[in-house]
């Protein structure tokens, strides 16, 4: 008798800003694997003229999640702490204290984390941090594609 295992899926995710806050963008790399063998590719991108790294880093997160037409069970790869930790810790108290932090302040950049909760909630998510520009291939990709994304946000360098 043979399985028929599904092949594995993994959202590679990055934030890039130039200033914080100034112009930035946001990627994701997904690839569905069966073992070492890839089988497809998708990658996204996008960027806004006036934000911070973190927006940058929880839009790529939510834009790969919702980027799938079904419930899927993935694994998110990203170099943000912020939005490891905020995810797979922190949103827990912020939902029971109404959106606001321990020390009762509003959270921060609360319209994203919503967004993401929603997002995830489709899907049976695996959460993992690695170190950024440590020559990841995948996160270097999704670093890549997030500075993409921001390029036509970013002003026109002056001629020499």
């Amino acid at each position: 008798m043979t399985q028929n295992l599904a092949p594995k899926l993994f959202a590679y995710t990055d934030g890039a800003c130039s200033g914080n806050p100034g112009p930035g963008g946001w990627g994701a790399l997904l690839i569905a694997r069966d073992g070492d063998r890839v089988l497809k590719e998708r990658e996204l991108s996008g960027g806004e003229a006036d934000t911070t790294n973190n927006r940058m880093e929880l839009m790529a997160a939510i834009s790969a999640l919702e980027s799938l037409s079904r419930a899927s069970e993935i694994t998110v790869v990203t170099d943000s702490a912020y939005v490891k930790n905020g995810v797979t810790g922190w949103i827990h108290g912020w939902k029971r204290n109404g959106w606001r932090t321990a020390d009762k302040k509003p959270v921060k950049n609360v319209e994203l984390w919503q967004r993401l909760d929603e997002a995830q909630a489709r899907h049976k998510v695996e959460w993992r941090w690695i170190k950024g520009h440590a020559g990841h291939e995948e996160n270097e990709r999704a670093d890549a594609l997030a500075r993409a994304g921001m390029a036509p946000f970013k002003p026109a360098k002056a001629a020499p």
